[in-house]
């Protein structure tokens, strides 16, 4: 905003900038004049941000320029320029008569004046039939009439809820054009105090996104008995965004180079939020926001129309706004308007948006739903409290609707949780201990890769906590309490009161929640945990309690420790409802229903030919709930690692998925996509390695997994963990294969021969055990066959051209094992290494 005393950037104008921001002489504002900067855009509330692997994206300067691809430096959509219409298009030479009904603005009349009778058209003026009040609809000006000797009007624009509105040219400054506005029945007392109001309020107001005020005429037509005050107001030459809703699909592509997006809604939607952020701070309330009452008007947009404006205290002067866009009947005489009832105008506001934009991209039409349902929700106490809380979750539902779009990524830390580190799931990652190896049953085949969802309690200690209110008056000591010790901070508070907050009490709860033992035996710290919690929620009271997405977050985490996922799920549900915008209730919610896919396949009833139909319909139903399951946790997963790439839970919840199908290679697709400045870089690229060897559902890898596999391994450095998995992979592969059985001696062998049903003859004339492959010590037959394939060339497969030469190689490498193994672990490695073994020809 130009300072007040700044010279006019106008030329030849030699004026100065008033309080109004227009200059005192030309009247004309500073953005206006040629090669002046757009309006600047810092109070719209938001982050700003760019996107952070922009530079390492070899792609991003190569994609195509279109309307909702560019970003301004608030992280919003550059919109489209909207030329400015011709006066022709915007004016009328004919007055349109306001709509009747209205009520008679003498105090404490009750009469309403301006209604039809007996199908008549409703007149113009008359009497009001309670007080006898004159009044009168009729406009006082028309085209050409002047007023105060300078503005000339041109025509009339729509006229507003309480005043006419004119176009007109300033004589002084041709070709400039103002708007004139004054009311409509120039006999209403109560109208004439609300032009008063919106007078005071416009002078005071300046902000780029609201409309300014130039001056205050007075103009008296011939035959009145005083004059009518009149405000000149700049003129936004664009068009009204309820134009849009009435716009055909083609138009709206013309006018946006494109479809029209979610990008622009959300783009609208914090700019107006702006607005009444600066407004709710001036402490007014706007009360009638709708698409007709903002202008896009170049690439800018102007809230226009204060003729609604309220302080927020005020409880006596009549409401105005539109039933549409404004809450029940019930509410406006119940508690009038507040600054969630503004948010909630907002909201129907965007809806209506919305509802002829482009579908959004995956789970960002359901955040965008999530979030409309919270500002418009029937219970006030459960709205948006703030025109920046709600613009921030708008603009974070934007972020994970481009990412999902186009790929884009904007990391930015969350203004409600906590950042971490920590991931469930890692086991796939992990480098296997050498009880992978001593603590298996002696003859058991290497167990199939660990492709489920991790256990409830290691996701609850994985989920991030939530940031600390900073307003708590204990905000700033808990980083110093000891975590580890919920006890010792449960005593302090029973000597110091002070310590008794809601931040320490939910501390307090998910400190005990991690200090808990699994099973039976961390039951009383789940019990100490669910008490902080009751208190945390007692000292909010229920009206805040009720609603805020903190007890909701911490319930969901005790129900994981408890095990009892559908219940958290139920409870993170909430959250995501409260705060759509937020990545972690979308993880939390990944994860409940990938647990809970696995649980319904598991027990679904089986399918052979002895089931009965009725067993049949329910694996019918179990198999489409689980269907279900897995397109939920996909589609959360999806938007949290699509969004950022630090979540890396997301990542191993989106290649475990894969794995439950088979597709190694989308897996390891995703693992690869962790950024190597990520702390679990090497657990991903340990995983992948893992993926692509390990057997998946009894399958063994094929020769390209392994091919892919051998390149990197050979990649990690030569320490014990890579000698394990080394001894994995070999062992994974050994035992996808059927091996001989050893010869018995001749007397065992002519028994077999002569007791029926003993055993079958076996390859190299040996005999198999009942049972044939898959037995243990016979090895697992592979889906693809029993014939050893050819092995990639390398050192993990060095001169493994068949069966036993492979062996051979295992067994040096549980030998290696057995040399690095604690003495406790060393003759089980060894006892397997020469199990192993090839029998010697020799």
């Amino acid at each position: 905003m130009t300072a007040t005393g700044t010279p006019c950037p106008h030329r030849p104008c030699a004026g100065t900038i008033t309080a109004t921001g227009y200059c005192g002489t030309c009247r004309r504002h500073p953005s206006t004049a040629p090669g002046a900067p757009a309006p600047s855009s810092a109070d719209v509330p938001g982050p700003r941000a760019a996107p952070a692997d922009a530079a390492a994206d070899p792609q991003a300067a190569s994609r195509p320029s279109d309307p909702a691809g560019a970003l301004d430096r608030d992280g919003l959509v550059q919109l489209p320029s909207v030329p400015r219409p011709a006066d022709k298009d915007v004016v009328r030479s004919v007055a349109r008569r306001p709509e009747g009904g209205r009520r008679c603005g003498v105090p404490d009349c009750p009469g309403t004046i301006g209604l039809s009778y007996d199908d008549e058209p409703a007149p113009d003026e008359g009497y009001c039939p309670v007080c006898g009040t004159r009044y009168s609809f009729r406009p006082q000006l028309g085209p050409g009439d002047v007023v105060a000797g300078q503005y000339k009007v041109l025509g009339y624009l729509s006229p507003g809820g309480t005043g006419w509105v004119y176009l007109a040219e300033d004589l002084d400054l041709p070709g400039h054009r103002v708007v004139l506005k004054t009311q409509i029945n120039t006999q209403d007392a109560a109208a004439r105090r609300k032009a008063v109001e919106e007078r005071r309020s416009l002078t005071t107001l300046h902000h780029p996104d609201i409309v300014g005020i130039i001056a205050s005429k007075q103009h008296q037509v011939e035959g009145d008995t005083g004059p009518t005050d009149y405000i000149v107001m700049e003129y936004v030459a664009g068009r009204p965004l309820d134009q849009l809703l009435l716009a055909s699909d083609e138009e709206l592509t013309r006018l946006f180079g494109g479809p029209f997006a979610l990008d622009h809604v959300v783009t609208y939607g914090c700019r107006i939020l702006g607005a009444l952020e600066y407004l709710h701070g001036q402490r007014l309330l706007y009360c009638d926001m709708k698409p007709d009452n903002v202008i896009h008007y170049g690439q800018q947009i102007k809230v226009i129309d204060l003729g609604a404006v309220r302080r927020i205290d005020d409880r006596t002067s009549a409401l105005v706004y539109t039933p549409r866009f404004a809450p029940q009947k019930r509410e406006r005489d119940e508690r009038g308007f507040q600054v969630d009832t503004d948010l909630f105008t907002v909201g129907r506001t965007l809806a209506a948006l919305a509802a002829r934009a482009q579908e959004p991209a995956g789970l960002a039409a359901r955040s965008f739903d999530r979030l409309i349902g919270r500002a418009t929700h029937d219970e006030p106490a459960a709205r948006f409290t703030s025109a920046a809380q709600m613009s921030r979750q708008l603009w974070e539902v934007l972020r994970e609707h481009r990412a999902l779009a186009r790929g884009e990524r904007y990391p930015e830390k969350s203004t409600r949780f906590e950042p971490t580190a920590v991931v469930f799931g890692a086991a796939l990652g992990t480098v296997p201990a050498l009880s992978h190896w001593t603590l298996r049953p002696e003859g058991a085949a290497p167990p199939d890769l660990a492709t489920g969802a991790p256990s409830p309690q290691e996701t609850a200690r994985a989920l991030p906590g939530p940031v600390a209110d900073p307003d708590d008056p204990a905000a700033v000591l808990l980083g110093d309490l000891a975590g580890d010790a919920p006890d010792r901070t449960a005593e302090r508070l029973r000597d110091d009161p002070a310590l008794r907050t809601v931040e320490v009490a939910l501390w307090l709860c998910r400190s005990y929640l991690l200090a808990g033992e699994p099973g039976e035996a961390g039951e009383p710290a789940r019990e100490a945990a669910g008490h902080w919690l009751g208190e945390a929620v007692r000292l909010m009271g229920p009206d805040v309690a009720g609603y805020d997405w903190r007890p909701p977050w911490h319930r969901g985490l005790l129900h994981l420790m408890r095990g009892r996922v559908k219940e958290a799920q139920g409870e993170f549900a909430a959250v995501y409802a409260t705060v759509p915008g937020e990545w972690a209730p979308k993880l939390a919610l990944g994860y409940c229903s990938e647990f809970l896919r696995g649980r319904t396949a598991a027990t679904a009833p089986r399918t052979d030919s002895t089931a009965t139909a009725g067993a049949a319909g329910t694996a019918a139903e179990a198999a489409a709930e689980a269907r279900e399951a897995e397109a939920e946790a996909e589609a959360y997963y999806r938007a949290v690692w699509e969004r950022d790439r630090s979540h890396t839970s997301a990542a191993f919840g989106l290649a475990r998925l894969r794995l439950l199908h088979g597709d190694r290679v989308d897996a390891v697709r995703v693992l690869d996509q962790v950024p190597t400045i990520s702390r679990n870089y090497d657990v991903a690229r340990i995983a992948a390695l893992r993926v692509l060897t390990g057997r998946v559902a009894g399958t063994a890898p094929s020769r390209a997994d392994l091919a892919r596999a051998a390149g990197r391994l050979a990649e990690l450095p030569h320490d014990d963990a890579r000698d394990r998995l080394t001894a994995e992979i070999r062992e994974n592969v050994l035992a996808g294969y059927p091996a001989p059985a050893r010869p018995a001696p001749w007397r065992s062998r002519l028994a077999l021969a002569l007791t029926p049903g003993r055993g079958t003859e076996g390859p190299d004339g040996g005999r198999e055990p009942p049972g044939g492959p898959g037995t243990p010590g016979a090895g697992h037959a592979p889906a693809h066959g029993t014939g050893f394939p050819p092995l990639p060339p390398g050192e993990l497969f060095e001169g493994a051209a068949d069966r036993r030469a492979l062996a051979r190689l295992l067994h040096g490498s549980l030998r290696t094992l057995a040399g690095q193994a604690p003495a406790a672990e060393r003759a089980e490695l060894l006892d397997r290494a020469y199990a192993v073994r090839p029998e010697s020809r020799f």
